[in-house]
């Protein structure tokens, strides 16, 4: 059920694009200062950028806080973010077109693509375990030596030194046992997507995905550091609870398939619904990325390489100063984009993920996401 009112012009059809009741806009708000706050040290998180739409034309739109705390700018509806790991979304769509195309297939293995790379358990390790992480690869981002190192080393790594390290410990558990979150297996699936066919990750989505769909504000940076303008700054807090801009801290070739991609609010409406309604490949590669698996936290499941709660299909993307969610409802034809500008995970669900839930509460009460 949708609970999300309209005000009485809008009900009696006096826009195209109504406005929520009173009542809702200021829910939705009251939820989004909310999260922000507590998530903040002794200031509540910069800004975030909030976007809901709902059947009938609802639409609310809205950026809180701030861009750039120097000079105070206000966030700007249009304004770029580091999307992080949904940039996987457009990697895992990649994918699917290939089975789709006959190219490779989910039960691949990755030992048949002679990466050299040494990957435990590759001769069994397949794609499909890759998209849904239940691989059994760790992340290499968690291990203890390499959160010891500084910004500069990390920067440093290339895709595939990312894989060596990980492939030098051992597997977490047999492939498919169970699931566990591990950036590795996306540079695998881009370092394999690009072995099959001779190009690159970033040309395989600008040819594919950007290009055909006109998404002119989203793109995969591998060398540049910088930001397209207009931009959210990137926060972190540091041992002074102060927040430091860390917008160009990293290089591209840190997340690389994994999560390096920049987009806006706008695009990311439209490609949130395209790939979750699957306008972007085959029927039988979409029932494959749709079979979501239960990732044994709250009503959180997990798919080829989408999220899955409570009737919401999408993705969160956390990265250095960034932490952005975008997610749609087939069944009622919702959509909530939140973009945050500092990548605070901890406690459960992290921010991006709060204030979705938060608004779900107020447009699909019956829908809660990222529940324990």
């Amino acid at each position: 059920m949708v609970v999300f009112l309209l005000s009485s012009a809008a009900a009696a059809g006096g826009s195209a694009t109504a406005q929520p009741s009173p009542n809702a806009a200021q829910a939705i708000a009251a939820a989004v200062n909310k999260e922000l706050a507590a998530f903040g040290g002794p200031q509540p998180v910069p800004g975030a950028v909030i976007g809901v739409w709902l059947p009938g034309g609802v639409a609310f739109a809205r950026g809180f806080g701030y861009g750039n705390l120097a000079g105070r700018r206000p966030m700007a509806l249009d304004d770029h973010f580091r999307i992080g790991s949904n940039t996987k979304t457009f990697v895992a769509t990649v994918l699917l077109q290939l089975v789709d195309e006959k190219k490779l297939s989910l039960d691949d293995t990755v030992g048949q693509f002679h990466l050299g790379l040494a990957v435990p358990n590759e001769n069994r390790i397949t794609l499909r375990q890759l998209a849904e992480m239940r691989s059994g690869i760790i992340d290499a981002y968690s291990i203890p030596a390499v959160q010891k190192q500084s910004e500069s080393w990390w920067s440093r790594q290339t895709p595939r030194q990312w894989v060596s390290i990980a492939a030098k410990k051992p597997p977490l558990f047999a492939p498919g046992a169970k699931y566990n979150y591990s950036n590795t297996n996306w540079f695998l699936l881009g370092l394999i997507i690009e072995k099959a066919t001779h190009n690159t990750i970033e040309s395989e989505i600008q040819n594919r995905i950007l290009a055909p769909m006109a998404l002119k504000q989203t793109s995969f940076p591998t060398t540049d550091w910088g930001m397209p303008a207009p931009y959210a700054h990137g926060y972190s807090l540091n041992e002074k609870k102060q927040w430091i801009d860390e917008s160009t801290a990293l290089a591209p070739s840190v997340s690389w398939a994994a999560g390096a991609m920049i987009s806006d609010m706008a695009d990311m409406k439209r490609w949130v619904k395209a790939y979750v309604t699957g306008t972007t490949n085959g029927a039988a590669s979409q029932r494959a990325r749709l079979t979501c698996l239960s990732t044994g936290e709250g009503n959180l499941s997990f798919g080829l390489g989408i999220g899955c709660s409570a009737g919401w299909y999408g993705y969160t993307g956390g990265i250095t100063g960034y932490n952005t969610g975008a997610y749609y409802m087939p069944a009622t034809g919702a959509t909530i984009i939140v973009l945050v500008n500092s990548q605070v995970e901890k406690p459960f669900p992290g921010v991006a993920n709060a204030i979705f839930r938060d608004i779900a509460k107020v447009v699909t009460p019956e829908n809660v996401p990222f529940v324990k």
